[in-house]
């Protein structure tokens, strides 16, 4: 795995060590950059479901001020800190919380953050509800959701990568 661009272009990263994890394409990561474009600069950032870090980094790479990271797995949570120190992240940059991503976003004031990335297993149903939660409450002005092609996440913005579908939702 690789940062695709910004001031870590290129730069190596490690994923998460779990042979389940199935972490975002460069090219996926690419686009989803690419829509966002304008909107990272100096943004408030949260990785929700954030394994390796890769979508967080992303964002910081190419000038978000800041980025908090959810997640729970203890091998995604130490490839996620190899990945920071690796990078060498400014100190104050960011904040990584071992936690439910669900839970942590239905705690979250509404716009807490400018945008949301939200990566969760596939088969587990996290991506429609974490949309459904959003609709309810958006805690960022935009969130981006990354799903496989068979799961029903309701209606916005959305992107076909092969089998995964980047869903955009934005705050009234």
């Amino acid at each position: 795995m690789r940062i695709v661009g910004g001031q870590w272009g290129s730069r190596r990263i490690a994923p998460p060590p779990d042979a389940r994890a199935r972490p975002t394409t460069d090219r996926v990561r690419e686009a989803w950059m690419a829509i966002l474009g304008e909107r990272l600069a100096g943004a408030r950032v949260v990785d929700l479901f954030a394994g390796s870090g890769a979508m967080g980094l992303e964002a910081l790479s190419r000038g978000a001020a800041w980025c908090e990271f959810v997640e729970l797995s203890p091998g995604s949570l130490a490839a996620l800190h190899q990945n920071l120190a690796a990078l060498a992240v400014a100190p104050g940059a960011t904040t990584v919380h071992r936690a439910d991503a669900l839970r942590f976003a239905a705690r979250l004031d509404p716009l807490a953050f400018d945008v949301a990335f939200a990566d969760p297993p596939y088969t587990t149903g996290h991506a429609a509800r974490i949309a459904a939660l959003f609709r309810r409450r958006p805690f960022a002005r935009i969130l981006g959701v990354e799903h496989d092609v068979h799961e029903d996440v309701g209606p916005g913005d959305h992107r076909r990568y092969g089998r995964t579908i980047v869903t955009f939702l934005e705050a009234p």
